[in-house]
């Protein structure tokens, strides 16, 4: 079969799971409860007093929060979800990544609510290609309930996908213009496998987008910029195209000095990815200018990163093609 024909099978088969439940009876490990919703204002900065006190409300961005399995998951994932991710995976679609999602939100969550859901198989597109690579994206709907009555809908989207790869031999073009082509299932499979004989696989690639070009733009210059908006002058990160504070469209940027602190931090062993060698640093860095972003901790062993340790911007080279800010730690002077 021809790789056209190839693809309408794949997605015939795909579309067929539309319509079909992703989970059944999903009920949440713990009740809506204040110090979850504590922890998650303190992450996110969010100082709303109708977070707190006696009539407390959870912040409707939780809504998906309430419903995770944690690291055991949730027994009630169906079949047909399993079966269409693993179809996709046979035919070389075997990488995943987030894309967006959307909620709608019919009441507010209090604490001591008990949650339950169930999810659905809402769509299959056809096959995309992007930045990334080619493949489908699918999209869940979860319909959370409280007492039987909806509370919220949660849709979540995922592309998986193959991988674009650089055509081995070809001629490379500078900035914007690279040459790229996307591989097909069985060539990445046997590329993989070491048979074409390429290199350890690059870095996934920042998605950029007319929200957050700017930053970017500010990284190729060795230039750590941070949104300040035109109305209340609040700093914010990451890049949203309006203020978060109170809802103003303009702003401008000021640079980061690049001192900041390790806020918090996790160390990564699993899942393996090629493009990285676990166990390695993940740091929320707080910089001195307030705001918190998630990057690498550099130049010191993963098991000595420690909350609160003192940090200093760098941008490191992590292939040919992608440079990226880090924070290497910073050695206290002896006193």
């Amino acid at each position: 079969m021809g790789e056209g024909g190839e693809y309408e099978d794949v997605f015939a088969r795909a579309k067929a799971y539309e319509g079909q439940a992703a989970a059944v009876g999903g009920v949440g490990k713990d009740l809506v409860n204040e110090p979850m919703i504590r922890h998650w204002c303190e992450a996110m900065g969010d100082t709303n007093p109708a977070y707190a006190g006696a009539d407390a409300t959870a912040p409707p961005t939780m809504l998906q929060a309430w419903t995770m399995g944690g690291l055991s998951g949730h027994a009630g994932r169906s079949e047909a979800y399993d079966e269409l991710l693993g179809l996709l995976d046979d035919a070389g679609y075997t990488s995943v990544v987030a894309t967006d999602c959307e909620q709608e939100y019919l009441r507010p969550l209090r604490p001591g609510d008990a949650i339950t859901f169930d999810a659905v198989i809402e769509s299959v597109s056809e096959r995309k290609t992007t930045k990334l690579g080619t493949g489908y994206f699918v999209t869940t709907r979860m319909d959370v309930r409280v007492a039987d009555r909806p509370v919220g809908t949660h849709r979540f989207r995922i592309l998986k996908y193959v991988p674009a790869v650089r055509r081995r031999g070809a001629p490379r073009a500078e900035g914007a213009g690279a040459v790229v082509r996307t591989a097909g299932a069985a060539e990445i499979a046997r590329e993989s496998a070491g048979a074409a004989g390429i290199s350890r696989p690059k870095r996934p690639r920042p998605v950029i987008n007319r929200d957050n070009a700017g930053f970017w733009e500010g990284v190729s210059r060795h230039r750590l910029l941070i949104q300040r908006c035109d109305g209340c002058r609040t700093l914010r990160f990451p890049w949203l195209p309006g203020c978060n504070a109170c809802g103003c469209p303009d702003w401008d940027t000021v640079e980061a000095g690049g001192e900041g602190t390790v806020y918090s931090y996790v160390v990564m062993h699993h899942p393996p990815f090629p493009a990285f060698d676990p166990p390695y640093a993940v740091g929320l860095i707080e910089l001195a200018e307030g705001v918190r972003m998630i990057s690498n901790v550099v130049g010191v062993p993963h098991d000595r990163v420690r909350i609160g340790m003192p940090v200093r911007l760098e941008f490191e080279q992590v292939d040919e093609e992608l440079e990226l800010p880090v924070f290497r730690a910073v050695e206290r002077s002896a006193v």
